[in-house]
């Protein structure tokens, strides 16, 4: 037995799964049909419980290939039915043994579209998946819960380098998924990854060909050293900003960005490039948007979420900047978009 109990006093009984302990996190739910081990290790769900909407999980195990980072970065997870054999040729473990090998917390056997209902009509909100009913201090816990430093917790701890080609690029690291790196090496691009905490003359003492700005977690507005050096680096290198970084960029231009009542997080996001007219179907993950009223006169709206119109896109006018708040890099999910990595190579 295990309970999942939310802020506003609901609670949720299914059966335990993985690490059997108490996690409190903001829950949060992800439409994806697949790709929960890429999910679980995306460094942008740290501090947060992730419910999945589709039921079945679990049903085509886990392998050594997939992980996005070095391990799983979610607080809690939470899904309708848990799939104890899994069939698949790349299958190596089971869900529930990587679950309970990293210590994260699962909970199985709730009505999940209940619970994602609440979420979409309330917006996200605190929880905690106990293994006995919630104690009054743990509900206590749970009113006072927030995402505190997530960056400083993801970001790589010393800086590193893979050779790819004879151009450079700069990753600083907010909450890294591999396949950035992967795709930028695909194109013929040596990448020197940098934590979070690297400073701008830091990176232009290393005379990269451009900079990524990564994805990450957390509140971007929390982020007052990384915009501060970002503002130091912007017209100096080529740029291209994904998720976390596209949010940090626009902050660095003086925009704003305001947070999302449930998030972007799944497969299927459709979004329209403006220029174009072209309509993709893009992999998200995150609770906060880009107001791009706030960076009129700085630069022009490219990209916008065709369900609920919010900024997806952001060109600068040096015409050398530019970021996007979906995944091109995908994993999982459509890559679509995938060529926006060879629209930065060619900027370099």
């Amino acid at each position: 037995m295990a309970y999942l109990y939310l802020i506003d006093g609901t609670v949720f009984e299914g059966e335990s799964f993985g690490y059997a302990a108490d996690a409190m996190g903001e829950v949060v739910f992800n439409t994806g049909m697949t790709g929960y081990q890429e999910l679980l290790t995306d460094p942008s769900y740290a501090g947060q419980i992730v419910t999945m909407t589709y039921p079945l999980i679990g049903n085509y195990g886990i392998n050594s290939f997939d992980d996005e980072s070095d391990g799983p970065k979610v607080r809690g997870f939470v899904v309708r039915d848990y799939c104890e054999y899994p069939s698949n040729w790349r299958s190596e473990e089971t869900l529930d043994k990587y679950l309970k090998d990293h210590k994260i917390a699962g909970i199985q056997g709730i009505d999940t579209r209940a619970l994602t209902k609440k979420l979409r009509s309330i917006g996200t909100m605190n929880g905690i998946i106990c293994q006995n009913y919630p104690t009054p201090e743990q509900i206590k816990a749970v009113q006072n819960y927030r995402i505190e430093n997530p960056v400083e917790q993801v970001t790589a701890s010393k800086s590193y380098e893979i050779i790819g080609g004879a151009k450079r690029v700069a990753v600083i690291d907010y909450g890294l998924k591999r396949n950035i790196v992967d795709s930028l090496v695909k194109c013929g691009l040596t990448v020197r990854v940098f934590p979070a905490s690297v400073t701008a003359e830091t990176v232009l003492d290393y005379n990269p060909d451009g900079i990524m700005l990564t994805n990450g977690p957390g509140d971007p507005k929390d982020n007052v050293f990384e915009i501060a050096q970002l503002k130091k680096l912007i017209g100096k290198k080529p740029i291209f900003g994904i998720c976390l970084g596209h949010q940090l960029l626009a902050l660095a231009k003086g925009g704003n960005t305001v947070k999302m009542p449930y998030g972007h997080r799944g497969s299927n996001q459709p979004v329209k490039d403006l220029e174009s007219g072209r309509i993709y179907i893009t992999s998200q993950n995150h609770g906060y948007c880009v107001d791009a009223d706030s960076l009129k006169g700085v630069g022009r709206l490219s990209h916008v979420n065709w369900n609920d119109r919010t900024c997806e896109g952001m060109e600068y006018d040096d015409g050398r900047t530019f970021s996007v708040q979906f995944h091109p890099e995908a994993s999982p999910g459509p890559k679509d978009t995938s060529f926006l990595f060879e629209k930065f190579a060619k900027m370099l």
